[in-house]
């Protein structure tokens, strides 16, 4: 049975707000883990990761309220292609993240372009 067009956007609404909510937090309270997958090309690491955990929570915060969620999920979307590069770097540079099996960080590439699709589809249904 499929959810109605109306609940769907509320689930992945909830799921959003959980994912860059608890993401934004994470980067204030794990920083020095989240640096290391910053690529050693970007300055000023511990920065990136507070504004982008900032980000994120404000995105997720902007997500709440019907009259900023398009404009939230847009910015999340923005945010989300922007730490891709982490994504990149962490599968290139498997060795130094022996904690997470490979197969793991090859699935986060496919998965980064399905939330991006979620995202833009919760952005496009927002339109009030």
């Amino acid at each position: 049975m499929f959810l109605s067009p109306s609940t769907s956007l509320r689930a992945a609404v909830a799921f959003l707000i959980l994912w860059f909510g608890l993401g934004g937090v994470a980067h204030f309270v794990f920083t020095d883990v989240e640096m290391r997958i910053v690529p050693p090309y970007i300055p000023w690491r511990r920065a990136v990761v507070l504004i982008s955990g900032g980000l994120e929570l404000l995105g997720a915060a902007g997500l709440l309220h019907p009259a900023t969620r398009r404009w939230a999920a847009w910015g999340l979307f923005l945010l989300t292609v922007a730490v891709t590069p982490a994504n990149v770097y962490m599968l290139q540079q498997a060795n130094e993240f022996p904690g997470i099996p490979y197969g793991l960080l090859v699935a986060r590439l496919p998965l980064q372009v399905a939330l991006l699709a979620l995202i833009a589809w919760v952005a496009v249904k927002s339109r009030r």
